[in-house]
């Protein structure tokens, strides 16, 4: 049995082992963390997986109304640091934006930590900053610094693609992207166009590169000349990837006809012929490149 909660409303799911217990969608469930057990919201009821999951921590049920009541406390405690934060930065002069807070009042017999996750161009010398935020706070500070990607995973967003940004949903790491991968995919090399909320290049474009490679391996490449199951003769001018369909100019009227892939592609006889007789070309063994701000339409750095 899986079931999967969220700390904030469309934050990142994590995954628990629900015991003895069956919580439904929505209701307030006790997760165990290194600083005791924290309420988060169930988003997916308790089910059978067929993998075979260990080592999940366990659910440790519902949370009561004294859990609520510290949790809204905590929410309270976490703004009230942020006015703080923002007030003593202006003061100081810093370049830096307050993306994060994190603090949890679980254990009372310890000094409390507060770590502020901020974000700035440069590296900053905030050790002025932390003495002041520590005497006016009485807790104990840790200010990190987040990149571009890990300041939109804190912060969430909505991506071009209108839903929620990836990195803040389900992602774990964040993997290299290059600029090939959009030519692979006949994006428009405009920055604008293939970067994400953070400003680099769509993560997206990493995890749905590999479907575009394994269709243009089994069709034909543009500029090829075909014939279809119905008899049309033509050449190959565009692909429509997602619903696997080849574009095709018909060779007798000039219009711009849509196949289904299989409808074009022949036996593998053929396509060894085709690869012989330099009609195709065949998989570049590199299929890895760099990210080239020289190739882009606008000479913004990604």
């Amino acid at each position: 049995m899986v079931m999967a909660v969220a700390f904030t409303r469309y934050g990142r799911l994590y995954y628990l082992d629900p015991g003895e217990h069956a919580p439904r969608v929505g209701d307030k469930v006790l997760v165990p963390t290194d600083d005791g057990p924290e309420v988060a919201e169930c988003v997916w009821a308790p089910q059978w997986v067929s993998d075979d999951i260990g080592g999940l921590p366990v659910c440790e049920g519902l949370a009561t109304e004294k859990h609520l009541e510290r949790e809204e406390r905590n929410r309270r405690r976490r703004a009230e640091i942020r006015v703080a934060a923002r007030r003593l930065i202006r003061h100081h002069g810093l370049p830096m934006k307050i993306v994060g807070v994190d603090y949890v009042d679980t254990r009372p017999d310890v000094d409390q930590l507060v770590t502020v996750y901020f974000s700035a161009p440069h590296r900053v010398d905030f050790r002025e900053l932390v003495r002041d935020l520590a005497r006016t706070l009485r807790a104990r500070i840790d200010l990190r610094q987040l990149g571009a990607r890990d300041e939109a995973r804190v912060q969430g967003g909505i991506g071009p693609c209108g839903r929620d940004t990836c990195c803040s949903t389900f992602l774990t790491d964040f993997e290299p992207v290059s600029v090939r991968m959009a030519k692979e995919q006949d994006l428009p090399l405009n920055p604008l166009k293939i970067s994400g909320a953070c400003g680099r290049l769509m993560c997206c474009l990493k995890y749905e590169h590999p479907l575009y490679q394994d269709f243009k391996r089994s069709v034909p490449t543009v500029g090829c000349d075909v014939t279809t199951d119905d008899g049309v003769e033509g050449t190959v001018v565009a692909y429509n990837v997602p619903a696997e369909t080849v574009y095709i100019r018909d060779r007798e009227t000039g219009r711009r006809v849509a196949c289904p892939k299989a409808s074009v592609c022949g036996s593998r006889q053929a396509y060894e012929g085709a690869v012989a007789q330099g009609m195709r070309r065949t998989p570049d063994a590199d299929d890895t490149d760099v990210l080239d701000t020289d190739e882009l339409d606008s000479g913004e750095n990604l």
